[in-house]
């Protein structure tokens, strides 16, 4: 089957079709999280769509480069240029060094990811490893005339760059509307335009974190450090820049800036692809707004929006079933469903086990063989126009009624040529385990399966049903536990 997959870029605000620079290799950079608390649903949100387009790359055989940073420095509590570090302010609260919780949340945000089966990035740099190449970038802005220097911190000059270039055209914004939106804020006053962004500010007395600059002892700008992480790993030029909406702007509307006022003179990324957020109650989830959920409440259920604890791939399953463009609304009802859609997935590739070609296999029946290859190429229309895991999904489970209907006898199996029989069980198992990323989960607890069996026992011996008795003995033998008949009751231990 040929793929050709097209992607929405926020840049072009169409649908192209994707074509890599320096096919085979594909370089992405998306924006990883500012680790200052735990991650929520909207941080898995953004993973999980970049974890499917980095599998699907791969997957169509491309050798791709991913590249996801850590925030660990810069990002202040209004998003903007005032305010205090978002790091600094947790560390303060906390009696910690900075970087211990930057550890702490790192470790926790990268657990949380791999427990929703997303893979790891191939570089995963940090802001505060690149000062050397951020300090860099400033100086070369400076000299092309885009940024100037007051008492120590560094501001990009809006104005002066939007002469030539257009600042707001990946998010339509419009510069005159922007500066008769904008109000003067306090410490802003040394800035020229209230549109001017901090490259580097200079760290006032009390500030922890700080680095030794050409202008001053301080700290680079949060747009600043996207802007070098990626033009290091991936080049002036790389093919996609993803990230959450949110980002748009002015943070990746300041990349782009930057990058174009740098020696890069690029747009940084040809293809600008935007996951949209997650809603509760028609809300946008958000930490300012007091009602997000962490992924350790929704793996656990201990949060007061929660009906139940919902496991790692009901959640991830939850977040594919909506197209990565369109709103997620969160609600109970949604993951339960999500919850169901996911098992029967799961129950699809067991089916598929079992099922066996025939060794004799009957004369092929044209219009079956037909319907179910066409079936198993409608499952990669979704994936290829846009990334449209909602519409795969669907696919998947129009195909899964055929399996289905295979697996209980309804359509003759031996009727399938072979061709078709293993292009179907590809197309599902791949597109199921290796595309969307979904993996079997355990079905129950091990101790409760195993206080169930402990109670068959129990039946057995006081019916005096030694054959049986000795047959969960030899069983669980084999699992490496033991039954140990205790004058309290019965138990069990890992065998030694």
């Amino acid at each position: 089957m040929q793929h050709k997959l097209n992607l929405y870029n926020t840049l072009t605000r169409k649908k192209e079709v994707f074509e890599p620079l320096h096919a085979p290799f594909v370089g992405m950079y998306v924006c990883g999280p500012t680790v200052y608390g735990e991650p929520h649903l909207g941080h898995a949100r953004s993973a999980v769509t970049f974890d499917v387009l980095y599998r699907y790359l791969k997957y169509l055989g491309y050798k791709v480069r991913y590249v996801r940073n850590i925030t660990d420095v810069g990002h202040l509590e209004n998003d903007a240029d005032e305010g205090e570090d978002k790091i600094q302010k947790r560390a303060k609260l906390e009696h910690l060094e900075p970087m211990e919780v930057v550890q702490h949340y790192t470790n926790i945000y990268q657990k949380d990811m791999a427990t929703l089966n997303a893979k790891s990035p191939d570089i995963e740099p940090r802001a505060s490893g690149h000062i050397i190449e951020q300090i860099q970038m400033i100086q070369e802005i400076l000299e092309n005339g885009m940024a100037y220097e007051v008492n120590g911190s560094v501001y990009f000059d809006v104005p002066a760059y939007h002469k030539n270039n257009n600042y707001g055209k990946l998010s339509g914004r419009i510069i005159e509307d922007l500066l008769s939106n904008t109000r003067e804020t306090e410490g802003q006053e040394e800035k020229r335009s209230p549109l001017d962004f901090a490259l580097w500010k200079k760290a006032s007395p009390q500030h922890i974190m700080r680095w030794p600059s050409p202008w001053s002892d301080g700290f680079p700008g949060w747009h600043l450090e996207c802007s070098a992480m990626s033009r290091k790993y991936l080049g002036e030029t790389f093919d996609i820049h993803g990230g959450g909406l949110d980002l748009m702007f002015p943070h990746h509307e300041c990349e782009i800036a930057q990058s174009q006022a740098s020696h890069s003179h690029s747009d940084a990324a040809r293809y600008w692809v935007h996951n949209n957020m997650i809603t509760v109650n028609g809300q946008k989830m958000g930490k300012s707004l007091g009602n997000f959920i962490n992924l350790s409440e929704l793996f656990s259920g201990n949060h007061k929006m929660l009906e139940q604890a919902y496991s790692p791939m009901t959640i991830r399953f939850f977040i594919l079933q909506a197209h990565y463009r369109s709103t997620l609304d969160f609600s109970n009802e949604a993951l339960q469903a999500a919850q169901k859609g996911y098992r029967k997935l799961m129950n699809g590739l067991r089916v598929l086990d079992k099922l066996v070609y025939p060794d004799e296999p009957a004369t092929p029946d044209e219009k079956l063989n037909e319907e179910l290859l066409k079936l198993a190429e409608d499952c990669f229309r979704g994936l290829n126009d846009d990334l449209n895991t909602a519409r795969t999904i669907a696919s998947l489970f129009n195909l899964l009624k055929k399996i289905n209907s295979l697996y209980l006898g309804q359509l003759p199996l031996g009727a399938l040529t072979r061709g078709t029989f293993d292009t179907v069980r590809a197309a599902y198992t791949e597109l199921v385990l290796d595309v969307l990323g979904l993996k079997e989960e355990p079905a129950g607890d091990l101790e409760e399966m195993l206080d169930l069996v402990l109670g068959f026992y129990k039946e057995a011996k006081e019916n005096k049903a030694y054959d049986k008795v000795d047959a969960i003995r030899a069983e669980l033998k084999k699992q490496g536990i033991v039954i140990k008949d205790l004058k309290t009751g019965i138990d069990w231990a890992y065998e030694e």
